[in-house]
């Protein structure tokens, strides 16, 4: 019975990620061969060059996909989780041995998830465009309504996010399934007209496609690149549905439907050259367009739904590192933490893919934007498992650097190919990219400036305490809750309880809220409680950067640590600092100032840790950096 139920668990957990995790790399066949042999590339559409080009991107597939992703970087889980925040906080904790070897490991792991966020506007774009664009196959009067129905869509998806994925996510799996089996389907029959194109299995046929491009070879490979991106979901979606499911999915049915298709398609242009302009749609007979098209357009919304779900779900893992600003989350789903909705990162989101839609119109445009971001973010990925394989796992130096070694040249050849395109239209990602990481390292650095100023300025708690627990000041008959990022400093909400309102509660918790590098933390470990004098303790609440903030349900877990606290006679004293920009040894003024703003304009402390409006009392400081 055990095994029956492992078996339909391991079933579902694999139809999941194969709507979830597939959705962007299976719809890369939309659009990935017509920009290959597109005519600003100047490859000759003739056998040799079209087998080359399919074998290029089978073994591409074999090679980042399936040994670089399904064998080894999905071994390099953070408990269970994936993901480049996950692996930076790997990393970071097994190979930063030096403040300076930090700084720079969570330095680079933070420019490529800032880079996740182009891939985030680019995605729906290029996806949803290139899906309605198979209109134009139907008609060419389609034409000008191609635009205004992608934006229509999109702001649709957009829409919706505030329901949650849920409902939606259960039709996932099985609408990608049908995609998968249509596209194995269109490419089996092309195959049998056309043999031919068998022959893209041998390697040496791809070799000698790329030798034959000579220095060309990196517009051609920045045209290739397409067909991989996706990649980067397998990793981090591994912690939504595991590694063995992820792996069957792409093993089972993805790899194969891929390679047959993109096979089909170079038999289909061998057999009829003039297809080049949508080999994609030029596959199905006319009377199957209208449907085709309706599926693709399912499946493009699906791959782009994905992304941006990963986009709200790295942001909130993004602010529980301290990364970024306190925003508002809304959980959608009261049993899966995991399915959240943040309309701040929504809106920002959609106006940036209306925005890419719009200016580059097209999906051949488009198509220019899309490989930067993704293979400098493959790139940092396997700069980082390099340091895991390294320190986390302990292997020699050798073997770190050949497990390893040939994925970086890879990723590097590929960056280098893509970065051709720069003026073409690969700047918006990077341009994207870089605004989110300025925004990162700003509010990182501004944060570490503050607790430096408030330590600074700011009495030594304990001392302060002893001289309080022997004063006769009157004291509330109840529990009051002092939310500090310094434990060690007194905080600025109980000097001016004590200043103004000239009171003291029976009972004081100095709290300390702590996000750690690894993604959950037990319950068990959730509360460490000491007690300091008569009346005061320190409380230290440990999160891990996936866990839900909830302090009142944290606070009652105190009792088993010996300290019994009643939430309905619970205050919450919090302090809220008033930036004041200064020109010294900080941060350039710009940024200090740019981070005033950041912090004014931060979501509430009471609602991001779930704190009962009616019992939080908030006063506020001036603190200069």
């Amino acid at each position: 019975m055990v095994k029956n139920t492992n078996k339909e668990s391991l079933a579902a957990l694999t139809l999941g990620a194969l709507g979830v995790v597939y959705g962007d790399i299976g719809t890369s066949p939309l659009y990935t061969m017509k920009e290959i042999f597109g005519p600003t590339m100047g490859i000759p559409l003739d056998a040799a060059h079209l087998i080359g080009a399919v074998s290029t991107i089978f073994w591409g597939l074999m090679l980042v996909v399936t040994l670089k992703y399904v064998v080894l970087i999905l071994r390099a889980d953070n408990r269970g989780e994936g993901g480049i925040m996950a692996l930076t906080a790997l990393a970071v904790k097994t190979a930063g041995h030096t403040p300076r070897a930090k700084t720079v490991l969570l330095l680079t792991g933070v420019f490529g998830a800032a880079l996740f966020y182009g891939d985030s506007v680019i995605t729906p774009a290029i996806s949803v465009l290139s899906a309605v664009e198979g209109l134009e196959v139907v008609t060419p009067a389609f034409k000008p309504y191609v635009l205004p129905i992608c934006m229509a869509v999109i702001v649709g998806l957009f829409a919706m996010q505030r329901f949650g994925t849920g409902v939606v996510g259960k039709l996932f799996g099985p609408v990608i399934v049908v995609w998968f089996a249509v596209l194995s389907l269109v490419g089996i029959t092309e195959i049998a007209q056309q043999p031919a194109i068998l022959a893209a299995l041998n390697p040496f046929n791809g070799l000698a496609f790329l030798y034959d491009q000579g220095w060309h070879v990196f517009v051609a490979v920045g045209a290739i690149v397409l067909a991989f991106t996706g990649a980067e979901a397998l990793y981090a979606d591994m912690g939504h549905f595991g590694k063995r499911p992820i792996q069957l999915a792409w093993t089972g049915m993805v790899l194969p439907a891929l390679a047959i298709n993109y096979m089909g398609q170079g038999a289909l242009l061998m057999r009829d050259p003039t297809a080049i302009e949508n080999p994609f749609f030029r596959m199905f007979p006319s009377m199957w367009l209208i449907p085709v098209v309706v599926l693709a357009t399912f499946a493009t919304v699906i791959a782009s739904q994905a992304v941006i779900s990963g986009a709200f779900s790295m942001t909130k893992q993004a602010v529980q590192l301290g990364l970024l600003p306190r925003m508002q989350v809304y959980y959608t789903n009261v049993k899966e933490a995991g399915q959240i909705y943040m309309p701040g990162v929504n809106w920002l989101l959609l106006v940036s893919v209306l925005l890419a839609v719009v200016g580059f119109g097209s999906s051949s445009a488009m198509a220019a934007a899309y490989g930067i971001a993704v293979t400098v973010t493959m790139l940092i990925t396997t700069i980082l498992t390099f340091f895991v394989v390294r320190y986390g796992w302990n292997y020699p130096l050798p073997v770190a650097m050949a497990a390893t070694g040939a994925f970086l040249a890879l990723d590097a050849l590929l960056v280098a190919s893509c970065s051709i395109k720069i003026l073409q239209g690969g700047w918006f990602p990077l341009v994207l990219g870089l605004a989110i990481f300025t925004v990162m390292a700003t509010w990182r650095r501004g944060r570490e400036l503050l607790i430096e100023s408030i330590r600074q300025d700011d009495p030594e708690l304990l001392p302060f305490i002893t001289a309080l627990s022997a004063d006769t000041t009157h004291r509330a008959s109840r529990t009051a809750v002092y939310a500090v990022a310094n434990p060690g400093t007194v905080p600025q909400a109980l000097m001016h309880n004590l200043k103004h309102n000239q009171v003291l509660h029976e009972r004081n918790l100095i709290l300390t809220v702590l996000f750690h590098d690894v993604p959950w933390i037990a319950f068990d470990e959730r509360v460490n409680v000491e007690a300091l004098v008569p009346g005061f303790w320190r409380v230290q609440v440990n999160y891990g950067f996936k866990n839900t903030p909830d302090i009142p349900k944290a606070l009652e877990l105190c009792k088993a640590r010996g300290l019994p606290i009643n939430l309905f006679e619970t205050s919450y004293f919090l302090s809220r600092e008033i930036v004041v920009p200064t020109k010294g040894s900080g941060m350039a003024h710009w940024r200090e100032t740019f981070f005033a703003l950041m912090s004014r304009n931060a979501g509430s402390v009471a609602g991001f840790f779930k704190l009962p409006n009616n019992c939080v009392i908030e006063l506020g400081t001036r603190v200069q950096i």
